[in-house]
């Protein structure tokens, strides 16, 4: 059996609906990347035996529970904030990893492990001496996810419920996006929406900007997912665009920091200081943990946003997206 969080679901601010993955990270160089035939900076989905064939090639790695989604949550909760996560792993060695990791981040875990069917899935993250992250991943039990592993306790209890744009790569994954949205709303909390990858915007740009200005609140995306999402000439374009579409847009621009906007409200927030770059995996994931934390303590949109900014800078100046350094303390310095 896989282990679960014990603490109580009547009030939570923040749930996360994604992709249960392993991370397997190693170091590469750039003329791996060519050789293997890998799009620099993607995220790309493979099948078992792909994954198998680039696990072969990669240097020593480390494993660490990982998923776009599963670490936004991860880190609130680092942050003190009460959170939770639905998604669907097998009960094999690497979903037990997961389960285990992250109940022990102090997330409420409760999705039942599937007895049979695929492995639970694994992302190969080639990390090149820029720090620039090349993800390779095998979705393997996250196919199955659907409307029926949607909790609705847990969503009717979450402030928030927070969705990882990956999973509109999957009908059933996409049913169970709606199906929570309407959910949420209908208990009146709020849903955020984590563009996740331009290529997965590219697939589904207009499915994703109808979900945005119909169902969603809370937007965050980085600069090259803003403007595929409007297929804008500049980010200023696309600034402008979505705006319009959503309430609240919390945007990344990696070095130059961050543009936050609700309505006529904007604000351009700095990126924290970085002392040593070491992979920039999960930088977009913690930015919205720290974002929505401030959100869920009530901090104005600016503080938000730098809360924001200095998780992503303590991601990056380490190997893999689950901090190794107690978050907690970031909050004083937003206060």
């Amino acid at each position: 059996m896989l282990p679960s969080a014990s603490h109580s679901v009547a009030s939570l601010d923040l749930l996360g609906i994604g992709n249960a993955i392993v991370d397997v990270l190693a170091y590469a160089e750039d003329s791996l990347l060519v050789e293997l035939g890998l799009i620099k900076g993607a995220m790309t989905l493979v099948d078992e035996e792909r994954i198998e064939a680039l696990y072969r090639r990669m240097g020593p790695a480390r494993e660490v529970s990982g998923g776009s989604c599963a670490n936004t949550i991860a880190a609130f909760a680092a942050l003190g904030g009460r959170a939770a996560f639905i998604g669907r792993v097998k009960d094999d060695a690497m979903g037990r990893v997961f389960a285990h990791d992250i109940c022990n981040a102090g997330v409420l875990f409760r999705s039942r492990p599937a007895s049979d069917g695929p492995a639970t899935a694994r992302c190969l993250v080639f990390v090149t001496p820029d720090a620039q992250r090349t993800m390779q991943t095998y979705l393997g039990a996250c196919v199955e996810l659907g409307p029926d592993d949607v909790d609705e306790e847990l969503v009717a209890a979450a402030a928030v419920t927070y969705l990882e744009g990956y999973l509109w790569d999957r009908p059933e994954a996409k049913a169970a996006c709606r199906k929570a949205a309407a959910i949420a709303h209908a208990h009146g909390r709020q849903v955020a929406l984590s563009l996740s990858d331009p290529f997965c915007v590219a697939r589904w740009r207009e499915e994703f900007r109808e979900l945005i200005a119909r169902e969603v609140d809370i937007l965050f995306a980085n600069e090259a997912e803003i403007m595929a999402l409007y297929e804008a000439a500049s980010f200023d374009d696309a600034l402008q665009q979505v705006r319009r579409q959503v309430a609240c847009a919390a945007l990344t621009r990696g070095p130059k920091g961050s543009v936050v906007v609700r309505g006529d409200e904007v604000h351009v927030i700095d990126a924290a200081p970085v002392h040593r770059l070491v992979d920039t995996t999960g930088a977009g994931d913690l930015y919205a943990a720290g974002f929505l934390r401030g959100l869920s303590l009530g901090l104005d949109l600016g503080a938000c946003g730098r809360l924001g900014s200095l998780c992503a800078a303590e991601i990056i100046q380490q190997f893999g997206a689950r901090a190794e350094r107690p978050l907690a303390p970031l909050l004083d310095r937003v206060r």
